[in-house]
């Protein structure tokens, strides 16, 4: 048996599992998608080519990682089902399967948008997530 079949069968299982995921975003930089229409990325996904994402269980640590101590920041809740085949899951930090758009984002695909602020600590306060 290929070593490998059990891992892509739950590469695929765990992409169309997820229903929501998030992009951390400056404010202001949101708050221009929402008037023009479209979201084309920060400058790290136009670098990328796409527009990174992450899942429930990734994005606290991906605040920490690339996010730490910002402020003025918001979460962005958006409904995976609204992305189509342009939403690709692949492999990034430690292997785990990570949520990319290869196309611009409509911010009408937002479930909702909070601040993301930073706790006393300096990490950011998440509030509660939807898988």
């Amino acid at each position: 048996m290929n070593a490998t079949l059990p891992r892509i069968m739950l590469s695929a299982y765990s992409a169309h599992m997820t229903k929501t995921i998030y992009k951390i975003c400056p404010e202001a930089m949101w708050r221009d998608a929402e008037r023009s229409g479209t979201f084309t990325g920060a400058p790290i996904d136009l670098a990328d080519g796409f527009i990174h994402f992450s899942t429930a269980e990734q994005v606290v640590e991906t605040a920490a990682k690339h996010f730490a101590g910002q402020r003025d920041l918001l979460l962005v809740a958006i409904d995976a089902g609204r992305l189509g085949p342009a939403l690709k899951y692949e492999v990034s930090r430690g292997g785990a399967l990570f949520p990319h758009l290869y196309a611009p984002l409509e911010p009408s695909a937002a479930k909702w948008v909070r601040p993301l602020p930073l706790k006393a600590d300096g990490a950011h306060d998440f509030p509660e997530l939807e898988a």
